[in-house]
């Protein structure tokens, strides 16, 4: 018999918490109602919820068994999907992406301007709805982590955006990491920390937690760079090597570009250059076939032990199992023909 896939198998560990999720999010939805299209719906039905299906492992790590989580639990992962849709109809803008998850963007189907005022008010929603629940003096701190995490994620935009190619390779690579660290992995943290921290976890198990999502946050991104070099274009609907189109240094391409040489069409690429389909495919298998490729790799899977380390001191039972059945699925398993959508 097949091991269920470890989101298919979280969603029924934690069915009853999930059923009171998609309820809550419909309700912090609502107000909205009159200026979401069909698009945007779309774009909260097709996520994979990762992010909240971690804050809700996170909760249940050293919560008694059997007892209801906090509306305040659930209003925080309905926050956290809500914040992170945001920076996916922003992140759109930034790509001039026409499609996600099979469907037109927010930005392709309904312009720039009305994307970025969409992008705003689920950010803006995502916050009313964390603070909404917040009851205890203790829990506001997470409030400014909040903001903070968000004030992070679009540093980390810019400083994608402002690499410049020209600097060495040690430079990018310090570059890029500190750009996932800002723009994917702190949500993970943040997602981790909130769920713990609101049922009441002291600051070691909290900051052990936090470390925990942001190494998970640092190795998902890694593969997911690793993935678009190798997406099946039939399967997905992508092209592979999105990244080198848009001239994002991935941590491939910047160990490829030190070992191809400076006379490689990938040089004349990501410098600003002219380039032909083939040009990006001819890269694109150069890239995979390089020394570096397995680097990255090793370097996604050492973040995700790096991560599951910090789970060694919480109670060894079926949501700590979980945590790290998601990290090992996220570096051991992710499929080599297709992307899993769940950024």
């Amino acid at each position: 018999m097949d091991t269920p896939h470890p989101l298919t198998a979280a969603y029924q560990l934690l069915a009853d918490d999930m059923t009171r999720f998609e309820e809550t999010l419909g309700q912090a939805l609502a107000p909205q109602q009159h200026y979401l299209s069909e698009t945007e719906y779309e774009l909260y039905r097709r996520g994979k919820k990762l992010r909240p299906i971690l804050l809700l492992l996170s909760a249940r790590l050293t919560a008694p068994e059997g007892v209801a989580l906090p509306d305040k639990v659930i209003r925080a992962a309905v926050s956290l999907e809500m914040l992170h849709v945001a920076t996916l109809i922003h992140d759109d803008i930034v790509d001039d992406a026409p499609t996600r998850r099979g469907l037109k963007t927010v930005y392709s189907a309904r312009g720039a301007d009305m994307a970025i005022l969409i992008g705003d008010l689920q950010f803006v929603q995502a916050i009313r709805c964390f603070a909404g629940g917040i009851d205890t003096q203790r829990d506001m701190h997470l409030v400014q982590l909040v903001l903070d995490t968000g004030f992070q994620i679009c540093c980390g935009e810019i400083d994608e955006m402002t690499t410049d190619p020209n600097w060495s390779p040690e430079v990018l690579e310090r570059r890029y990491y500190r750009t996932v660290d800002r723009k994917t992995a702190v949500l993970f943290g943040l997602a981790c920390e909130a769920g713990l921290s609101l049922m009441g976890g002291g600051s070691r198990a909290t900051y052990a937690i936090s470390r925990f999502g942001r190494r998970l946050g640092r190795a998902f991104q890694i593969m997911d760079d690793l993935i678009d070099l190798m997406v099946n274009e039939a399967a997905s609907g992508k092209r592979p090597g999105a990244d080198i189109r848009q001239r994002r240094f991935s941590l491939p391409i910047i160990y490829a570009l030190s070992e191809l040489g400076e006379g490689h069409k990938l040089h004349h690429i990501m410098r600003g250059g002219d380039y032909t389909d083939q040009d990006v495919a001819d890269a694109v298998r150069d890239v995979i076939l390089c020394p570096g490729f397995f680097r990255a790799y090793s370097a996604a899977k050492e973040a995700m032990m790096e991560g599951q380390a910090y789970l060694q001191q919480f109670p060894d039972n079926i949501y700590r199992q979980t945590l790290l059945d998601i990290a090992n699925y996220i570096v051991d398993h992710y499929p080599s023909s297709t992307r899993l959508d769940v950024r």
